[in-house]
C-alpha cells in the first residue's frame, strides 16, 4: 500500500527546506569553530597529533557513514526506487574513503600501529548509534537532513582546512587528500541532495518538519564528535 500523501504546503516546499537547513548549517558552522581542535585549525596551530587524532576519528565515522546511507536505502519502499537507488550509489561512492584517511596518516608521518584502532569516541557514539536508528525506519528521507549537515563540512570547510592544516604543518598536498577530495564531491552530493528534494518525498506526512529536526540533531551530535576528540 502506498504511504499516504498530502498536499505540500508553503513551509514544506523545497526552497522552504532549504532555507529552513542553511540557517541550521550556518548556526553549526558558527558553534564549531568554538571547538578547540577547529580552532586550532583555523589559527593555524594545529599539532601533528591533533591532526592524527583527527584522520583516525574522520575514518572511524567514514567506515560507518557507507553502512547507514545502504541501511537507509535498503529501508526505502518500492515506490521510491529511484531515489533508493540514489541511495545505493552513494554509499557506494564512499565506502572506500577510508583509504584515503589512512594514506593522509601516514603520509604525515603516523604510527602504522594506530590503523588496527577502530574505536568510536565518545560523541561519534552517539552520533552513529542515532543515525543508524533513524536508518531503520521506513522511508528514512529525513537523514537527507542528516547529509545536508555532514556533506556541507566538505563543501564549505574541507578545503580551506586543507589549506591551514598544510600551513601549519608543512605537508604536501598528498597528506591532505581526504579535505581536498571532499571539498569537490560534497558539492555535488549536495546537489543531488537538491535533487531529492524535489521527488515527491515532502508529500509524506510531516516529512519536511522531520528532515529538519534531523538536521538540528545531526549538528549537534557531530559538535560533539569533534569537543570528544580523544576520548574513548
Amino acid at each position: 500500500m502506498l504511504p499516504e500523501r498530502t498536499s505540500p504546503r508553503d513551509e514544506d516546499s523545497p526552497q522552504a527546506v532549504l532555507r529552513g537547513l542553511s540557517s541550521i548549517w550556518l548556526d553549526f558552522e558558527s558553534q564549531v569553530h568554538h571547538i578547540p581542535i577547529v580552532r586550532r585549525v583555523l589559527e593555524r596551530r594545529i599539532r601533528l597529533a591533533d591532526y592524527h587524532e583527527l584522520l583516525l576519528n574522520h575514518r572511524a565515522q567514514v567506515m560507518n557513514g557507507a553502512l547507514w546511507i545502504a541501511r537507509a536505502a535498503s529501508s526505502v519502499g518500492h515506490e521510491f526506487a529511484e531515489l533508493r537507488s540514489r541511495f545505493i550509489r552513494h554509499a557506494a561512492a564512499e565506502h572506500r574513503d577510508y583509504l584515503m584517511l589512512e594514506q593522509d596518516y601516514l603520509k604525515s608521518g603516523g604510527d602504522p600501529a594506530g590503523l588496527a584502532r577502530h574505536e568510536l569516541n565518545i560523541g561519534s557514539e552517539a552520533l552513529s548509534a542515532w543515525i543508524f536508528h533513524r536508518a531503520d525506519q521506513p522511508n528514512p528521507f529525513d537523514l537527507l537532513g542528516a547529509m545536508y549537515i555532514i556533506e556541507g563540512l566538505g563543501k564549505r570547510v574541507a578545503a580551506q582546512w586543507a589549506e591551514h592544516v598544510r600551513s601549519a604543518l608543512r605537508l604536501e598536498a598528498q597528506a591532505v587528500t581526504f579535505y581536498l577530495y571532499h571539498a569537490k564531491a560534497d558539492e555535488d552530493h549536495l546537489g543531488e541532495l537538491e535533487e531529492a528534494l524535489r521527488c515527491g518525498i515532502l508529500n509524506l506526512p510531516g516529512m519536511a518538519p522531520r528532515i529538519l529536526k534531523t538536521a538540528r540533531v545531526t549538528a549537534r551530535l557531530y559538535r560533539l564528535q569533534l569537543e570528544e576528540i580523544g576520548s574513548y
